[in-house]
């Protein structure tokens, strides 16, 4: 989950401090010291640490805090509004207002995730309406420039390459100008990376700077790397002054340390940010939302657009429909899996939910649940998945050997799915879920909340 041990142990000091109706210096003092202390261990830069409870603190101690109303909920706000400064303030955008086709250039050490990074945006910018070309400018890693043609291969976007020997910059040039004649508005060049930063590396990432004049330098840098990932935008920085940066691996981040340094340290911002392997799971960097996501309270904005992306209004209305009436099948519920599956499984819903973000676990989540779920579904008739009334005893007994499964798997199914049922019913009436202390079937014996 992304964040999920620094938003675990965040989200637990908020929760102790938000409900506090007094609130004295020593208390400010005492929250700071967990803070900092959940920070240091997220791999966060120590300047970045020091500066950011600092600053806290200053705002914290004011009088108008401390003898206000709520002053435990106004410390909370406080800590929520630094980190989202921490964060980059707020979304940054790609600045493509030249004359096209715009350069995107693409920057990073090698295994940062440049070329999986330049075919994921490549594929957002196409669904914006753009008509992106991808160019092989990596030389000199083996397979680098057919793991890009593949990638292109997938979201149908065109990969400019040359000859072998050709040098990058010229492969820059080349692709620029044959972008002019196939009216690609936008050209992202995915350039060579090292294991480390070095002099040949720069010289020849400002040469292609130099001859194709991009709009955007954007750096890739990976989330896992913690500290190190400040390290390197610095330098990168320092030679290219990049227009902002793109988290990678950010599902793999348990931490939080490179993106709660990278802004700070570089003054740049973080434009997207790489949440997951499918070629869609790539977001904008919405520091508000990261914030939000990290002290616990959830990322509800983003779970809707995620769901407007998969349910046209249409079959929103008619799911709506089947659950207001108790209409909801089997077949309907199988559906719902496989859109979960999409928008990038249970975990990642959870995490946005406010209320649970930052009190789970992945160990305490079982994805696989989901795998048997399906498996016994996929076993029954269409009549059956419909009329879930006809499962006796022997119908049972053969889903569950046609599923891989037990006659004790499907019965269990069969009563969470009648629990589930009647919970929506309730919550299409206005009741909302009542003793919801369970999502069955997902959990080691249930997710407690």
């Amino acid at each position: 989950m992304i964040f999920g041990n620094l938003a675990s142990k965040l989200s637990e000091v908020m929760r102790k401090f938000r409900g506090k109706s007094k609130v004295t210096e020593s208390d400010v003092k005492e929250l700071m010291r967990e803070v900092r202390l959940a920070l240091l261990e997220a791999d966060v830069n120590y300047k970045v640490v020091k500066d950011f409870t600092k600053s806290v603190s200053e705002k914290a101690v004011g009088a108008h805090v401390l003898e206000g109303l709520n002053p435990g909920q106004q410390v909370v706000k406080i800590v929520n509004e630094e980190l989202i400064n921490l964060l980059g303030g707020s979304e940054a955008k790609l600045d493509l207002g030249k004359t096209p086709p715009n350069v995107i250039m693409m920057a990073g050490l090698q295994g940062a995730g440049k070329t999986t990074a330049s075919a994921k945006l490549a594929l957002m910018l196409k669904k914006q309406g753009k008509n992106p070309m991808l160019v092989a400018a990596d030389i000199y890693r083996p397979a680098a420039i057919k793991q890009l043609e593949v990638l292109g291969g997938q979201i149908q976007v065109p990969v400019f390459s040359m000859p072998e020997g050709t040098k990058p910059v010229q492969i820059a040039k080349s692709a620029k100008e044959k972008a002019v004649r196939q009216l690609n508005d936008v050209i992202i060049i995915d350039t060579a990376g090292r294991l480390e930063i070095d002099d040949r590396l720069m010289e020849e990432l400002e040469e292609i700077k130099k001859a194709t004049n991009p709009s955007e330098i954007l750096l890739v840098v990976d989330s896992m790397t913690g500290q190190n990932a400040a390290n390197v935008a610095v330098a990168f920085n320092d030679r290219l002054d990049i227009t902002g940066v793109i988290l990678s691996k950010l599902d793999s981040d348990t931490r939080g340390g490179a993106a709660l340094s990278v802004a700070q340290m570089t003054n740049k911002p973080i434009k997207f940010a790489s949440v997951g392997e499918k070629m869609n799971e790539f977001e904008s960097f919405k520091p508000d939302r990261m914030a939000s996501r990290i002290l616990g309270m959830g990322d509800v904005l983003t779970l809707i657009e995620q769901a407007e992306q998969m349910y046209s209004e249409k079959e929103a209305r008619e799911l709506e429909k089947k659950i207001r009436q108790q209409t909801f099948t089997l077949d309907d519920f199988l559906q719902q899996l496989r859109q979960i599956k999409k928008l990038g499984g249970i975990t990642k819903l959870l995490g946005m939910m406010p209320g649970v973000a930052g009190r789970i676990r992945e160990e305490d989540i079982d994805e696989k649940g989901m795998v048997k779920t399906e498996a016994i579904i996929c076993s029954m008739t269409m009549k059956e998945r419909r009329n879930p009334g006809l499962l006796n005893a022997s119908r049972r007994k053969r889903i569950a050997d046609g599923s891989g499964t037990t006659v004790q798997d499907v019965n269990k199914l069969m009563r969470q799915f009648e629990m589930m049922r009647d919970m929506m019913k309730k919550m299409s009436g206005g009741k909302g879920p009542r003793g919801l202390g369970k999502l069955g079937g997902f959990g080691k014996g249930g997710i407690k909340f």
